[in-house]
């Protein structure tokens, strides 16, 4: 393969930036640009070795002073020959250097080609290589857990036992099937059926692990929904810890959506601010009115909130009813906790048995909407240190890999011939070897490195 090289930094002005040269030219590439100080050359240098000096342009002019590190192969992330050159984090300084490797001989990396070459060089599974990309995006501390679990190989690993108990019973039925005349011990199918039920337990925890840990991954998508001047705005400013929704007493002030991500707790909120859900002649405020209905539709959690120091009116009760038809985890919020009351808490138990009073304006109630909602999308049984798949590619897998098994099991329970729970349990393994990248096809593993940034 070819030498390749990528800023594998953001490419923006910052403190250092990183220049990544990959394959078996590596360390001659670099001995075109960087020039220690002393007499040792880069391809002198040791692995895990570090040297101080100048990156220099063809021409023998300085364009910079940096450090480079050398790691060879097999110990190094892509099991090629790696150098990594930090210079100073100037965008033009750093897209300089990076011609100059160019110049040099080596090619520009694709996206996610140092990443790409660390699994076909067997330094990563497939779904190791898959988490690095969630643990770049990590956006709370069960996502970045599970994330850095499946990059130390805590998926593969549990993927790798159902595969390797699905292997060894194909081995012992085809021997038993293949070789009759041979003094083989009969297959025992009442341990072959014990074998496929833990295994199809061990796929199903995984699998009813997954919607929880794409929710704590990617975020949940929320609407904050009342009628207008309830204090939506005020709430979401208040749970952001920041002034981005404006706040006045006059009502309609929110005529459009507002979205902001926020974190409470181990679980992100994608928040939308809507407008105030009423009737209306302003156009521009209906259309607003509109948009809020139609995030309704499509959200996961309604943080719905109601000014309990006003009567219930004709409003809240048409919101109420129409919250209370969708398919959707609500909390009612109770605002305005620091007026004189005219409604009691037990006038929404109906609707929802999350009911928080609160007042946002002080900030009082916060603790308890982060406490609640993390309750409600955390299972009891969801393990911190367990780990989800990342994507649908590998629910798929899993999830055809359990139907299989299913399979086999029903062949075995309705006294079908071991040839065709054999068919079955075959497929099985087919399925769990795509999902760690042990058969993948070529097309499988380019869609999933696209995904990846350059410099990765």
């Amino acid at each position: 393969m070819s030498t390749i090289a990528a800023i594998s930094t953001p490419l923006g002005v910052g403190g250092i930036s990183v220049i990544r040269i990959s394959g078996e030219n590596a360390l001659s590439a670099a001995d075109k640009v960087f020039f220690p100080f002393g007499d040792k050359k880069v391809s002198d240098m040791q692995g895990y070795t570090c040297a101080y000096g100048e990156v220099r342009d063809k021409n023998g002019r300085t364009v910079d002073d940096a450090v480079l590190t050398v790691f060879k192969a097999p110990k190094s992330y892509t099991g090629e020959d790696v150098c990594e050159i930090s210079c100073h984090g100037g965008i033009y300084v750093t897209k300089k250097i990076l011609r100059l490797c160019i110049e040099s001989g080596c090619e520009p990396a694709m996206a996610g080609e140092f990443t790409k070459r660390a699994f076909l060089n067997g330094k990563l599974s497939l779904t190791q290589a898959e988490a690095v990309t969630d643990m770049l995006s990590a956006e709370g501390d069960y996502a970045l857990s599970s994330a850095s679990l499946a990059r130390k190989g805590r998926l593969y690993s549990e993927i790798k036992a159902v595969s390797d108990s699905l292997i060894k019973s194909l081995g012992e039925l085809a021997a038993w099937v293949d070789y009759p005349d041979e003094d083989i011990p009969e297959v025992d199918e009442s341990e072959l059926l014990t074998s496929l039920k833990e295994n199809r337990a061990a796929l199903k925890k995984l699998l009813r692990d997954y919607d929880s840990g794409m929710l704590i991954k990617n975020g949940i998508d929320t609407v904050i929904a009342g009628k207008p001047n309830v204090g939506k705005s005020t709430l979401m400013n208040l749970l952001l810890g920041y002034e981005r929704s404006i706040v006045t007493d006059i009502a309609g002030t929110t005529r459009d959506v507002i979205e902001e991500s926020v974190r409470l707790g181990a679980v992100t909120l994608k928040i939308s601010d809507t407008a105030g859900i009423h009737g209306t002649d302003d156009k521009v405020e209906r259309l607003g009115v509109e948009l809020a209905k139609s995030r309704l539709d499509e959200c996961r959690l309604i943080i719905a909130v109601f000014d309990i120091s006003s009567p219930i009116d004709d409003e809240d009760r048409e919101l109420l009813k129409y919250i209370s038809a969708l398919d959707k985890r609500k909390v009612i919020v109770l605002n305005k906790t620091d007026k004189a009351q005219s409604v009691d808490k037990s006038a929404f138990s109906e609707y929802s048995d999350k009911i928080i009073a609160i007042s946002a304006g002080s900030g009082e109630g916060r603790d308890e909407i982060r406490e609640t909602i993390e309750t409600m999308f955390t299972p009891e049984d969801y393990n911190a240190d367990s780990t989800v798949f990342a994507n649908e590619r590998q629910k798929l897998c899993a999830e055809k890999a359990l139907a299989c098994i299913e399979e086999a099991i029903a062949a075995l329970e309705t006294g079908l011939t071991l040839d065709a729970v054999t068919v079955t349990i075959d497929r099985a393994a087919e399925h769990l070897a795509e999902l760690t990248g042990e058969r993948a096809s070529e097309a499988v593993v380019n869609e999933v490195f696209a995904k990846f940034c350059v410099g990765k």
